[in-house]
């Protein structure tokens, strides 16, 4: 489990890199950009920025060319607005957890719905 420090500068950048972003990436282009979560390695050298975009597939794809792009800058303001020795080098992932997710959820809903009735409830013998 990571320390108390690593999982406070985590949540920190997490809000901040959101924050930015909110501030830079224009939504109709790109999409609705949310920070899911953030690694970040123990040195605080490396952050791995797991993104979700709403919007289509143009734009999921613009979206995370877009933050590519502006990497070095977006990296730049979130070290003005967090005080660490080092900031960390972003790195832009896009998470698929919560497509897998719903993915999950519509076929359990499937098989909810394919049971015959008399099987749906369970009987007590």
């Amino acid at each position: 489990m990571p320390s108390l420090r690593l999982q406070r500068v985590r949540e920190l950048l997490k809000r901040e890199i959101g924050e930015v972003i909110r501030r830079e990436i224009p939504v109709g282009d790109a999409g609705l950009v949310t920070v899911n979560d953030v690694n970040v390695t123990s040195d605080l050298q490396l952050a791995t920025v797991y993104i979700g975009i709403l919007g289509n597939a143009e734009q999921r794809k613009t979206g995370l060319a877009q933050l590519n792009h502006h990497r070095k800058r977006i990296q730049g303001l979130v070290g003005k607005a967090v005080v660490l020795k080092y900031t960390p080098q972003l790195r832009f992932v896009i998470d698929e957890s919560i497509e897998q997710g719903n993915k999950v959820l519509k076929i359990i809903e499937e098989l909810e719905h394919s049971q015959p009735p008399d099987e749906a409830t369970p009987k007590d013998h």
